[in-house]
């Protein structure tokens, strides 16, 4: 049910006065309320949302989740042209080489000391597990003659010391 009441430009709200002529009509409430909200019938059925399918399914709510994520981190689905997104990623891919570059620069004397010895000793590791590598492969007979060859050596350091 709607109430009206008569407000008069610039007063306080006040109920229906007969005698002022410049009232304007204002509604109290603008929706009726349904009647089975008073009614405590069980026979009435109270209506219910409806669940909509589309939203409720599992892919829907993961792409959902994915574009709301893209979107907080800019990352949102654009239609450029495949030109364009070439040179911005060329354009990228220079950005990053000029820090790397820079980063290089900037790299103290005792930092440059310490990446050469490094990359001695990846070398050397290297080294070392080729040697295994071929030593594991050699033939049977490569092997013995090796070990013959440090035996023969190790008796004759024995006999000269």
């Amino acid at each position: 049910m709607i109430q009206f009441m008569s407000v008069t430009p610039g007063a306080d709200c006040t109920p229906e006065d007969p005698d002022l002529k410049d009232t304007y009509l204002v509604p109290r409430n603008i929706m009726a309320e349904p009647d089975y909200i008073h009614d405590d019938n069980p026979e009435l059925i109270r209506p219910q949302k409806l669940v909509n399918p589309v939203k409720t399914s599992r892919n829907h709510q993961d792409l959902h989740r994915e574009l709301l994520m893209n979107q907080k981190r800019g990352l949102a689905p654009q239609n450029k042209p495949e030109l364009q997104k070439v040179m911005e990623k060329r354009k990228r891919d220079q950005v990053i080489k000029q820090k790397e570059e820079e980063a290089q620069k900037k790299k103290s004397d005792l930092e440059i000391e310490l990446l050469k010895r490094q990359q001695k000793l990846e070398q050397l590791e290297l080294e070392k597990q080729k040697l295994q590598e071929e030593q594991e492969n050699a033939p049977e007979f490569v092997k013995v003659k090796g070990n013959l060859r440090r035996t023969g050596q190790e008796v004759a350091q024995a006999q000269e010391s």
